[in-house]
């Protein structure tokens, strides 16, 4: 890019990218060594690249296209050819149908030649739009090696009467080839993305498809509308649906094996005024559970669970909101707990994951199989452990505590933001105090953080109000070595193993109520949570955001990720 160095340092200045005395270094440093000041700004300096390129499509006036949030637009895709997009790095990532626009995405948008070339081609208007090149390369390999874009060409043939097919019957055409390639090329990829659910959403010009990494949901890929019956339908008949029910949500499930991993998918629709949405929770058979180690669970947390978990009686809750991972922790629990001499049995909505030599129970509403009327009958079959997918209701608890006061020991979930907060909501649902006080033993709550990517990590120092921060969170939990070294934080840059985010994978941070003594007289006096926390930090009660900054100090996450999930 021929851009002049002061030009583009003034805008980086501007934007509060870079102070006036680094923008004099650097346009000096980049005459000395004779490179153009973007390309330099590029390789010495920790400016994001985006935001160069950003400053530079800004001073030239042309569109910037953002790759890295981009979804494949399969339809944009279908207009260039793998050869032409690989030979002139050039990336189609959007379409305007009503305009009959094709936008492309180039390191060299002032090509105008491959303009005219490509407009004759596609018989289309082609924009060309300033991208990272990075990001170019690697969606053109996303989105030709998937093998998406010439599918939906041959579906959108079936589909579209004047591109040369005739509109085929939806019968037929749900278990045609090109139908079943793009359903089986979305869960291809949501395996490989280590996805946690897919969703298939209508629109009114276009259906798009999320996927939900490490808890953030992204979207990448935008389908053509006329595909998304058969599309719905495809999952319908694999999920073992009702195809011609559209007016009602209906719920399924089917199983989904790439090369040796399996993947039991749990799959919900939903009718939206767009037409059907489908969201797919994917549930993977191999890889095994992970320990409380693993978890994120360590020091006296983890003592304190083990010590609680080898009670032969009392009440263990776990507390967080939907997708803090509290059904993993009670899996990883089970799986310790789990041997011949000891009969576990659980009760679930629904059975998530299947661990052999455990008795497992499908909630089933309609046939009368509730948590109240399952956990009644579970105190004939002489359980040893029994877990309670979610206490809900006054007779489930009544029951679970029943359950634990006649020598079992209980584990169950409770949707509340703290630890200490699942005490009065235990009174709400109708629990005695003195039975709480009696059989509760500890109460975990939980929210997930994710992991920084290993390959793009990078140390900082934090500004000092950030260590202030720190300091007044963790308080005595503070380590003493900062008091003499410099704080040093870490973040992921963002690479293509992590798809640019700077994170790989996901960690718990925890809170651990022990159930003392002090704690008991307070439950007995029906104290408030906050009265009840505030005793429990007194014995050492590590609160969720300590926990999560002393992650963050270790270099496993971020203290942006810690305040995102647990700040209150």
């Amino acid at each position: 890019m021929d851009i002049s160095p002061k030009l583009l340092l003034s805008k980086l200045v501007e934007k509060g990218k870079l102070t006036q005395e680094e923008a004099d270094h650097y346009e000096v440093a980049s005459l000395q060594k004779s490179i153009s000041i973007d390309q330099y700004l590029f390789e010495k300096s920790n400016i994001d690249k985006t935001e160069i390129i950003k400053a530079v499509a800004d001073i030239q006036n042309i569109p910037y296209a953002d790759l890295s949030s981009s979804p494949i637009d399969s339809e944009a895709v279908g207009f260039i050819p793998e050869t032409i997009a690989r030979k002139y790095h050039l990336i189609p990532y959007h379409f305007d149908a009503a305009e009959g626009i094709v936008y492309l995405g180039t390191a060299d948008p002032y090509n105008i030649s491959i303009i005219d070339f490509l407009e004759k081609k596609t018989g289309k208007k082609i924009v060309l739009a300033l991208a990272n090149q990075d990001q170019v390369e690697k969606m053109i390999n996303l989105a030709y090696s998937q093998g998406l874009s010439p599918e939906v060409r041959e579906a959108l043939k079936e589909y579209i009467p004047d591109s040369g097919g005739k509109k085929i019957d939806l019968g037929t055409a749900i278990n045609e080839a090109p139908i079943a390639k793009i359903v089986s090329t979305i869960l291809e990829f949501s395996i490989k993305s280590r996805a946690s659910d897919i969703h298939i959403e209508p629109e009114e010009t276009r259906t798009k498809v999320r996927y939900r990494v490490d808890g953030i949901l992204q979207e990448k890929l935008s389908l053509p509308k006329t595909i998304h019956d058969a599309l719905i339908s495809r999952i319908k008949i694999l999920s073992e649906m009702k195809i011609d029910e559209k007016r009602i949500p209906q719920d399924g499930r089917f199983t989904f094996k790439i090369g040796d991993e399996e993947v039991d998918l749990r799959v919900s629709t939903l009718p939206t005024v767009n037409g059907e949405k489908v969201v797919m929770r994917l549930l993977k058979k191999t890889g095994g559970i992970p320990s409380l180690l693993e978890l994120g669970m360590r020091g006296p947390q983890l003592k304190e669970i083990e010590e609680a978990i080898t009670k032969p009686y009392g009440i263990i809750l776990i507390t967080g909101p939907t997708g803090s991972g509290k059904t993993t922790t009670l899996y990883s629990i089970l799986s310790r707990l789990n041997k011949q001499s000891v009969n576990i049995m659980t009760l679930e909505d629904p059975v998530e994951y299947q661990i052999p030599g455990i008795n497992q129970v499908q909630i089933n509403q309609q046939a009368g199989l509730t948590f109240a009327t399952g956990l009644r009958s579970f105190l004939r079959q002489d359980p040893n452990i029994i877990l309670v997918g979610e206490i809900r209701d006054k007779e489930t608890t009544q029951l679970a505590i029943q359950a634990a006061l006649t020598g079992h020991l209980v584990f169950s979930t409770l949707h509340t933001n703290d630890s200490s907060t699942a005490i009065p909501r235990l009174i709400d649902l109708g629990a005695e105090p003195f039975l709480i006080a009696s059989v509760l033993t500890s109460v975990v709550a939980q929210r997930i953080c994710r992991r920084i990517c290993p390959s793009c990590k990078t140390y900082y120092e934090p500004i000092p109000q950030i260590k202030e921060d720190i300091k007044s969170v963790l308080g005595s939990l503070y380590p003493k070595t900062y008091e003499t070294q410099p704080v040093k934080l870490s973040k992921g840059k963002g690479c293509q193993e992590c798809n640019q985010t700077g994170y790989l994978g996901r960690i718990a941070i925890f809170e651990v109520l022990k159930i003392s003594p002090a704690v008991n007289r307070m439950i007995l006096q029906q104290e408030s949570a906050k009265a009840i926390e505030e005793i429990a930090k007194k014995e050492g009660l590590i609160m969720m955001k300590s926990d999560g900054y002393l992650k963050a100090l270790e270099g496993m996450t971020t203290i942006e990720e810690v305040l995102r999930v647990a700040e209150t």
